[in-house]
């Protein structure tokens, strides 16, 4: 799923070095309002495979984002994309450090995600929000080539590369913005699995006294 800007990043960002031939993997690949693929295919990949955890447009195989590395194993694509899918996974760390380890050294990665201020949008959940500064923290172990602000909507957006020698860094204390408790935290609990459950099917229902309680905000 990307906006114009999201894909007007990957327009201006990816280069003819990073993608010809190169192995490919988009992760989140179902193609509801736009995709990478035909910008990536232009330059000339080796390979293009679009995952996503449910049959679709886009979507070559069908592959939880935790279960990359068992699946396709370390150090296998030269390219990962990944466009509005972080915000919506409970184990944030996980993942991101599942993306890290499936990219090959000198492998590049370009994200995009939501910021505080973009509303809920469970798809089916959604859990969390990323700021330029969480961004700098969390790829601090790759080199960083672009990082900006979506300037359409509130959101961030990077391509970050991956160096021969890279050394994952340590975020297992490192709290990030739960658009569910509308504070940061670490993780999200089961409460929080069951709240996202309950405001992305029944958010008319919910009484405001207990969506403000929680500090929980529908826009």
């Amino acid at each position: 799923m990307c906006n114009i800007k999201c894909i007007d990043f990957g327009r201006q960002n990816l280069k003819e070095e990073d993608v010809k031939g190169k192995d490919v993997i988009e992760v989140g690949s179902y193609d509801v309002n736009g995709s990478y693929r035909s910008i990536v295919q232009l330059l000339g990949p080796a390979s293009y495979l679009g995952v996503d955890m449910k049959k679709g447009p886009g979507v070559d195989e069908v592959c939880d984002a935790d279960d990359l590395l068992e699946h396709f194993g370390t150090e296998t694509f030269d390219l990962l994309i990944s466009t509005e899918v972080i915000e919506h996974v409970r184990d944030w760390r996980r993942v991101i450090s599942v993306f890290k380890h499936i990219l090959k050294p000198n492998g590049v990665l370009l994200i995009t995600t939501r910021s505080m201020g973009f509303k809920y949008h469970g798809w089916p959940y959604d859990f969390w929000r990323y700021e330029i500064e969480d961004f700098r923290n969390i790829f601090s172990d790759f080199s960083i080539e672009r990082l900006e602000k979506d300037t359409s909507e509130p959101g961030v957006l990077i391509k970050a590369k991956k160096p021969a020698s890279f050394l994952e860094n340590d975020l297992s204390d490192y709290k990030l913005y739960s658009i569910i408790r509308g504070k940061r935290i670490k993780d999200a609990v089961a409460i929080d699995i069951w709240l996202a459950i309950v405001f992305s099917f029944l958010p008319k229902v919910i009484p405001t006294f207990l969506r403000e309680r929680i500090k929980y905000r529908i826009r």
